[in-house]
């Protein structure tokens, strides 16, 4: 039925499909950028912590009765150590910026987003139609301009992300100040920027010093640093009882797995008692990829460009056989192929060394 579809998309080297790699391959690709999804202690820790429970399976949605003290009490963590007055946890990233931008972009909203944006806000702007606006990547001015020659008669919204995945590069500190003086709602999708960066691993605000106010949003998820499963949605108390009455991917799904918010809770306590080893630890692997490759990096991500996707593909497979599992990251996730390097402190600094050398020798591809 899809066969010419399928066969066009092998032939243009775009083909996607679903690979179990060998455990002896150093990982390089996952977004496990603390290394806790080996952690068997912390995976003990949570099992025991799931054993209390009455429970061991939400069983309905968080607005019928699947709603449990655990969750609360991970919601409640996350609120004290990001300076947020409420939260709520759901199924997955995807899911939180679906409730974001379908629940809180009403008939007279404007929604502006960074236009390197996850695919999940992108997806959910398209439902908005002319509500939603893209701006120039990680470009105040450009935002402020558009601000300023398309007022709206209802609330502004402005959509960052705190790092941005395909590119590791870090939101302007001025995106802040514009929500402040545009009184917007200012969204920041912490994906991949808490648990990663700032003086407490906790993401933008922490990184910039930035004060919350009620009309910031952080979004962020449980399955990258955290090492579990699921999202949260930290916010002012109104916002959040607004996203409750009005975000379909909260009404409509069964709450976050019972253990994956045990897993989570036992994790961001680990991290916090540890952020100073795992600070000092991605800040020895940045060093590392400067002083060989010459990027500074900004968070944990490293991208390395290619002139052509079969350039990428043969310096992926030769990472491979030398024992290194990167990601190779094509159209339409982005306009170049890239190979996105995860820095985890889970990897040494002579795994890391060694595959800065084996790029740096095939430097010649690179765009």
């Amino acid at each position: 039925m899809f066969e010419k579809e399928l066969n066009a998309i092998k032939h243009s080297g775009l083909y996607r499909e679903r690979k179990i790699f060998l455990d002896t391959l150093k990982d390089f690709a996952s977004n496990d950028y603390l290394g806790l999804s080996k952690n068997k202690k912390l995976l003990k820790a949570a099992y025991k912590l799931l054993l209390e429970q009455k429970s061991h399976s939400p069983k309905a949605s968080m607005i019928v009765n699947g709603y449990s003290l655990l969750h609360r009490e991970l919601e409640l963590e996350l609120c004290a150590l990001n300076g947020f007055k409420d939260g709520i946890i759901l199924g997955s990233g995807f899911l939180a910026n679906i409730a974001l931008f379908d629940g809180l972009v009403r008939k007279n909203d404007k929604i502006y987003i960074d236009e390197k944006y996850h695919a999940s806000g992108v997806y959910a702007a398209k439902i908005l139609g002319d509500r939603a606006v893209f701006f120039k990547h990680n470009d105040p001015k450009d935002l402020n301009n558009l601000l300023e020659t398309s007022p709206t008669k209802g609330r502004i919204i402005i959509a960052i992300e705190g790092v941005y995945s395909m590119d590791g590069d870090l939101a302007h500190k001025d995106f802040a100040k514009i929500a402040i003086d545009k009184n917007a709602l200012l969204i920041v999708d912490e994906a991949h920027s808490s648990g990663s960066i700032g003086t407490n691993l906790l993401g933008y605000f922490d990184y910039h010093h930035i004060p919350i106010c009620p009309n910031f949003i952080k979004m962020g998820t449980l399955s990258k640093a955290y090492g579990s499963y699921g999202a949260y949605i930290l916010a002012d108390t109104e916002i959040v009882n607004f996203l409750c009455n009005r975000g379909k991917s909260i009404i409509y799904t069964t709450a976050l797995s019972i253990f994956d918010t045990a897993l989570a809770l036992v994790n961001l306590r680990y991290i916090q008692e540890h952020k100073k080893i795992f600070k000092d630890k991605i800040s020895r692997l940045q060093d590392l990829v400067k002083k060989i490759l010459e990027i500074p990096l900004q968070s944990q991500i490293l991208i390395i460009k290619y002139k052509n996707t079969e350039d990428m593909q043969k310096a992926h497979k030769e990472l491979q056989e030398n024992g290194f599992l990167v990601g190779a990251i094509r159209k339409p996730t982005v306009k170049e192929p890239i190979l996105r390097i995860t820095l985890g402190t889970k990897n040494s600094l002579k795994e890391t060394k060694k595959l800065c050398k084996i790029i740096k020798k095939s430097q010649g591809q690179i765009c």
